[in-house]
């Protein structure tokens, strides 16, 4: 690599000097708002931790737990029924009382730094919609995972990963038909060229698609997005009207190789594992800790033993405090399989000025150069900073593969000021 570095140094071409000229096109008030978003969502991870353990400490402190409990008891008598009929009032009340902070968080934080198109009515609906899905969802869960517990005692810790890995397949596999949809209206993308192309970069990588989707994201939000989602038939490759707005034709070649990286690499089945790892020692740790806790408060609380759904805030204030720990280690994993992604994509659209150009554009809300640190606790993905020298780096190995007009140094037009 060293060597084919050289080669392209010797023809003209500069790493340093392309990344450096891609960067410098965020500058001002555009970048230091960028920055200013971005390591305030430093804060916002604690903040929204501590919220996540006030509330679920609420409803243990205050019975309310227990008080859904003994309800959802009397209003059946199948047990397996119990435990979803508990989560209804549990998903309920907990929304409520994170209400405020979701607001800020969600809304009035996005409408400061310019990111949220919908009016606080659209959004609102929006959360309604999300809360009817968490409540289906919930119930569904509670009802397995707490059957798991009665039903083995001894050994749910392991049972209990295994359906929660089960639970994250099933996910994948219907989010793309039935939850997708609720937000936003999928359409076939008109035919042309850049379909074309989509398509036979998919065919080329055996992605079972024969057509792509676009979303109107752009009535929430300004920022580009593309995914290829799903499993087995309902596979499906979508992008975002922004990115057909915003970026060049060599911009989507870029997102959707990209895209398209994560499903020809086994993304999905690694991210299933990795957090069929990370349940694995949090349920492990729940079934340890959790009788030693209970006998202590369980009285208090109104809790009877783990098999009780009225136990859920105490497994929920477990998993906040354990994910808020593990998000270093979360974010390393996914910022890997995205830089994977992003290597592939670079192989597969031979883009490498349109895979910049996009990375500039993510910058408008990610910090574009953050220190060694903060990349490593904070970035799910690489900083554009990385991004964009990967793709330089990229260019200087394939100079000579490249058209002629597209091996110079390119001098991007600077993004979009106040």
């Amino acid at each position: 690599m060293i060597s084919l570095l050289a080669a392209a140094a010797a023809q003209g071409f500069d790493v340093e000097a392309a990344t450096r000229a891609y960067l410098d096109t965020l500058h001002g008030a555009a970048r230091a708002r960028s920055d200013a978003f971005f390591e305030g969502g430093y804060w916002l991870t604690l903040w929204a931790a501590l919220v996540g353990v006030l509330v679920h400490w609420a409803m243990l402190r205050f019975g309310w737990s227990a008080t859904w409990s003994d309800r959802a008891n009397r209003m059946t008598r199948r047990r397996w029924l119990q435990p979803a009929v508990y989560s209804v009032p549990f998903t309920i009340v907990g929304a409520l009382l994170a209400l405020p902070w979701t607001i800020y968080s969600g809304f009035v934080r996005e409408k400061q730094y310019d990111l949220m198109n919908l009016s606080f009515a659209g959004w609102l609906s929006e959360q309604a919609i999300s809360l009817v899905v968490a409540i289906i969802v919930t119930a569904i869960v509670f009802a397995i995972i707490f059957a798991v517990i009665r039903n083995a005692p001894r050994t749910w810790w392991l049972w209990g990963t295994g359906a929660t890995a089960i639970l994250l397949v099933l996910g994948i596999m219907i989010a793309p038909v039935f939850i997708a949809p609720l937000f936003n209206e999928y359409k076939p993308m008109a035919a042309g060229p850049l379909r074309d192309e989509i398509l036979a970069m998919a065919h080329k990588e055996d992605i079972p698609a024969d057509n792509v989707y676009v979303f109107d994201q752009s009535k929430q939000t300004d920022r580009i997005s593309a995914n290829v989602s799903g499993l087995g038939p309902t596979v499906r490759i979508s992008l975002n009207d922004n990115l057909l707005n915003r970026a060049t034709t060599a911009g989507v070649k870029a997102v959707m190789g990209h895209e398209m990286g994560h499903y020809v690499l086994g993304h999905l089945a690694r991210l299933v594992a990795y957090n069929s790892l990370l349940v694995l020692v949090i349920v492990f740790l729940l079934w340890w800790w959790s009788p030693r806790i209970l006998r202590r408060f369980g009285e208090r609380w109104g809790v009877r033993d783990v098999a009780d759904p009225a136990v859920a805030p105490l497994f929920a204030i477990f998993v906040v405090v354990f994910g808020l720990l593990a998000t270093p280690l979360v974010t390393t994993i996914s910022r890997t399989v995205e830089a994977e992604a992003d290597a592939f994509g670079l192989d597969v659209a031979r883009e490498p000025d349109g895979f910049a150009a996009i990375s500039m554009l993510l910058s408008e809300y990610r910090k574009i150069e953050p220190t060694e640190l903060e990349e490593v606790v904070f970035y799910d993905h690489p900083s554009g900073r990385a991004r964009v020298k990967m793709a330089m780096e990229w260019k200087a190995r394939h100079l000579n593969e490249l058209p002629p007009d597209q091996r110079v140094i390119v001098r991007p037009p600077p993004l979009k000021q106040d």
